[in-house]
C-alpha cells in the first residue's frame, strides 16, 4: 500500500517573522555529536528531526531509523529527555539531545514534554519533522502546520513522517484509565486524519489505525541489523558457570509482562539454570523485592539497564528467550516485540505468547514454543523440557540461520528507504 505523499497548497506570501532564538540557555541543554558528512562536505544536507519521549539509550528501532535518514544524506537531529539515571550516550553518525524536564512521568509530564518539543521544534531549521508514537505528536503536527503556513512560497515544503511504533492507546498502562484514554483518544482524532505519511511497526497495529481513522499505512517492521552467528560461551558474565543454562528476559521491566511469573518459575525449574533480566521499568523494584522475598539471587540476575551496542553479546550467552507478554491490552496482544526479534538475530529458541505477530513467526520458521499458562509451575515445567530436549533445541537453531537471514533491518529498511526517497522528492 503506498503512502500518500502531502503537497503543500500554495499560500499568499507571507513575510516569515525573524523570531530570536529566545531558548537557547533553557531548552538547549544538549549531549550531541557532530555530524560526519559524507560526500562533499560542502554540500547542503537535508535537516531531519526526529522525536521520542525516552532518554536515547536502548531505543534500537529509532535509532535503525536515524541511521537510514543519515545515509540518505539528512543532518538528522535525535531528541529525547534526560533521566536522572540515565548513560552516558555512545558516539552515533547524527547529533542527539536530551531535554531536561521538571516532570518524570503522568499528565504534567507530558504536558511539559510537548510544549518544550513544541519551541525546540519551532526554533529551528527543518525539512522533515519525524515523530514516534502518539506522544510526540502534539508538538511535531502543531509545528508542521505552523511552519507550513509561514514558510515563503518559494521555498519546498515541510513534510510530517508519523512511526507507530504500537497502538498507543492500547498499552496496558492505560487499561481501565477511561479518562486518560479519551484524552489520548481525543488526540489521536483530531491529527490522524489529518497525516499524510505513516509508518507502522507491524501488520496488525497498521490495521487497527487504518480501520479506525482511514489512513494509509505502510509496514516497516522493527528487526534488528543483521548480527553474526559466533558462539558466545566464553563471554558469559561473571557469577555463572559453564554448565548452566541461561534464560533471558530483555527489554523494558513493565506490568503484564509475564517477568514475575518467569522469575517464580525459577523455584519449580529443575534444570540447573539462571534467569538474566536485561532492563528497567515500572515494577523493576517490584522483581527485586520478588527475587529476594523467595531466596532467588542465586537463580536470577538483574542486569538493570544496558545499551543497545552492548545488548547483543549478553544475548548470544542464553540458551532460551522470552517473550511471554500476558493478554491484558490491544498493544500486547498484537506486538512484535524487539526482544522477540533480538532472540532470532542470536539464533536462540524462544518461548513466546501465542499472539498472532509472534505466532505467524514461530510457525512458519519453526524456532521455538508458546507458553500453556503463566502459571510459574507450567512455565517451569515447559522451561525443564526445552532445556533438556537437546534434539529439539538444536533444530530449533538451525531454523534460526533462515529467519534471520530474513528478518533483518537490511532487508526492512527498503522500505523505509522508499518512504524517505519519496518523501525528499518533495523537498529537493
Amino acid at each position: 500500500m503506498l503512502i500518500e505523499v502531502h503537497r503543500r497548497k500554495e499560500k499568499p506570501k507571507i513575510v516569515t517573522l525573524n523570531i530570536p532564538s529566545v531558548e537557547k540557555n533553557y531548552f538547549c541543554k544538549a549531549i550531541t555529536q557532530p555530524v560526519n558528512q559524507p560526500g562533499n562536505p560542502s554540500a547542503p544536507r537535508l535537516k531531519a528531526i526526529v522525536s521520542v519521549t525516552n532518554d536515547l539509550t536502548t531505543d534500537q528501532r529509532v535509532d535503525r531509523s536515524c541511521r537510514t535518514l543519515y545515509k540518505e544524506g539528512f543532518d538528522v537531529l535525535l531528541v529525547g529527555r534526560q533521566l536522572p539515571g540515565s548513560k552516558l550516550l555512545v558516539s552515533r553518525p547524527y547529533r542527539m539531545h536530551r531535554m531536561h524536564l521538571l516532570f518524570k512521568k503522568g499528565a504534567f509530564f507530558y504536558a511539559e514534554y510537548n510544549f518544550r518539543l513544541f519551541l525546540f521544534l519551532l526554533f529551528r531549521k527543518a525539512d522533515l519533522l519525524f515523530s514516534n508514537d502518539t506522544d510526540t505528536l502534539p508538538a511535531n503536527y502543531m509545528v508542521y502546520r505552523i511552519k507550513c503556513v509561514l514558510r515563503k512560497r518559494s521555498a519546498p515544503p515541510l513534510l510530517h513522517l508519523h512511526d507507530c511504533h504500537e497502538y498507543f492507546r492500547g498499552v496496558p498502562e492505560l487499561v481501565g484509565r477511561k479518562s486518560v484514554t479519551k484524552v489520548w483518544k481525543r488526540i489521536e482524532d483530531l491529527i490522524f486524519p489529518r497525516l499524510k505519511q505513516i509508518i507502522a511497526v507491524n501488520e496488525s497495529v497498521a490495521r487497527l489505525y487504518q480501520a479506525e481513522y482511514l489512513v494509509n499505512i505502510k509496514v516497516v517492521r522493527n528487526v534488528p541489523f543483521r548480527k553474526s552467528a559466533e558462539k558466545a560461551g566464553s563471554k558469559r558474565l561473571p557469577g555463572i558457570a559453564a554448565h548452566q543454562k541461561i534464560l533471558l528476559y530483555q527489554g523494558a521491566v513493565n506490568i503484564g509482562r509475564g517477568i514475575e511469573e518467569a522469575v517464580l518459575a525459577m523455584k519449580y525449574l529443575k534444570t540447573d539454570a539462571v534467569l538474566l533480566i536485561a532492563g528497567i521499568g515500572d515494577i523493576s523494584g517490584t522483581i527485586a523485592s520478588l527475587v529476594a522475598e523467595n531466596n532467588l539471587k542465586e537463580k536470577v540476575m538483574l542486569l538493570g539497564q544496558v545499551p543497545f551496542q552492548e545488548l547483543h553479546a549478553i544475548t548470544m550467552t542464553a540458551d532460551l528467550g522470552l517473550s511471554i507478554e500476558k493478554d491484558v491490552s490491544l498493544n500486547y496482544h498484537f506486538a512484535l516485540p524487539n526482544k522477540f526479534l533480538d532472540y532470532i538475530q542470536a539464533r536462540i529458541p524462544v518461548l513466546v505468547s501465542p499472539f498472532p505477530e509472534m505466532s505467524a513467526i514461530v510457525d512458519r520458521y519453526r524456532i521455538g514454543e508458546f507458553i500453556v499458562s503463566h502459571q510459574p509451575e507450567e512455565l517451569a515445567r515447559q522451561m525443564d523440557e526445552l532445556l533438556q530436549d537437546q534434539e529439539k533445541m538444536a533444530q530449533f537453531r538451525r531454523n534460526m540461520e533462515q529467519a534471520s537471514a530474513d528478518l533483518c533491518w537490511e532487508n526492512e529498511e527498503q522500505i523505509l528507504l522508499g518512504v524517505i526517497r519519496e518523501t525528499a522528492t518533495f523537498i529537493t
